[in-house]
């Protein structure tokens, strides 16, 4: 099987590709989609055109991405909330299925805490992947919703998290 992880953002959107054969983790590609300081549609249709290329050129058979979070600045939320929905539907124009993790499963999955820093997140990327060097911290972090994708979202284990929510630690 082999998984796109994204981490959207309206500047930078990171990726990266794994497969997973049986229980072993094997790592293909990760980079950044970085979009100019242009018009909103602009940088959405690069966010959107980027990920299809990613998609093209990969084949993934799946996609994880990283939900949004609630900041603190309803602008900042809604913005990557644009981000977030461009690269779904580049996922959705190539008829993938998507699965959406918080951040919280992400870094529990990888890291075993949810409240891990990324560079904590770096270096188990790194280690569970067997990479050489750190990863940008946007393709990490793309890399880390990927695994934890491939883990069955959040030590789930096979159990298709698909369609559900977290919520008080417990899938809704």
């Amino acid at each position: 099987m082999r998984i796109l992880g994204i981490d959207p953002g309206l500047r930078i959107t990171g990726f990266g590709v794994i497969e997973k054969v049986g229980s072993q983790l094997r790592y293909l590609t990760s980079g950044c989609i970085k979009t100019s300081v242009a018009e909103l549609p602009e940088r959405l249709k690069t966010i959107l055109n980027g990920v299809r290329e990613v998609i093209e050129a990969n084949v993934p058979d799946q996609v994880a991405v990283e939900k949004v979070f609630v900041n603190v600045n309803p602008q900042s939320t809604l913005l990557l909330g644009q981000a977030r929905g461009a690269a779904i539907c580049a996922a959705v124009f190539h008829e993938l299925p998507v699965s959406e993790y918080t951040a919280l499963q992400v870094k529990q999955a990888v890291v075993g805490n949810g409240h891990a820093h990324k560079d904590q997140v770096q270096a188990m990327v790194m280690r569970l992947l067997n990479l050489p060097g750190a990863p940008s911290p946007d393709a990490a972090d793309a890399l880390a919703c990927a695994i934890c994708h491939a883990h069955g979202g959040c030590g789930l284990g096979n159990l298709a998290t698909s369609g559900f929510r977290m919520r008080k630690g417990r899938l809704v």
